[in-house]
């Protein structure tokens, strides 16, 4: 199943709450500290939104 971008003028906040919640989102993020390349603090993110029947599949 693919996704396809469309745009609705109409769309408010709780139909992109209820998209998300649909299909699920996940947020990856790699964040690196530096100075003179040297690696002082490295953090990995990874966040994953989904509603329980989407998680569960």
């Amino acid at each position: 199943m693919a996704l396809e971008p469309s745009r609705d003028s109409s769309g408010t906040l709780v139909d992109v709450i209820d998209r998300i919640l649909d299909k699920g989102l996940v947020i990856n993020a790699d964040i690196t500290v530096s100075v003179a390349g040297v690696e002082l603090l490295g953090i990995k993110i990874r966040a994953a939104l989904a509603s329980f029947e989407t998680a569960a599949k």
